[in-house]
């Protein structure tokens, strides 16, 4: 059986450096536009059988709010049907849903928690 060599790798082409009179070499800093990171908003669901309070805790151990925030995004919750608990980046966002709704599913409540994009 008959195999051909394989070909070698073609290597880069390297410009040569043009010695500037000194020991150093220059090299020109490429201005790089660079957007910011998607940013998505972690949002909870109402539902008839969670009991408030423990939306208001969840919402104060895994976002870090104070009482009252907690308890106005409750009402938000409960009154609108979903409200926003944060925003934050892609993989932030996904943790923090996946902590509610664990300790939800721990506790036995049905509470819904979902991560949106902000446009």
């Amino acid at each position: 059986m008959a195999t051909k060599k394989p070909a070698n790798p073609t290597l880069p082409t390297v410009t040569p450096r043009v010695p500037d009179g000194g020991d150093s070499v220059v090299l020109e800093r490429l201005a790089q536009k660079i957007e910011p990171p998607q940013m998505y908003q972690v949002a909870m669901l109402n539902d008839d059988y969670t009991p408030m309070e423990f939306v208001v805790m969840v919402i104060q151990e895994f976002f870090s709010k104070d009482r009252e925030a907690a308890t106005q995004i409750m009402l938000k919750i409960h009154l609108d049907g979903k409200g926003v608990c944060g925003v934050y980046s892609r993989d932030v966002a996904a943790t923090k849903v996946d902590q509610v709704l664990d300790a939800a599913k721990q506790a036995g409540h049905p509470l819904q928690c979902v991560s949106e994009p902000i446009e």
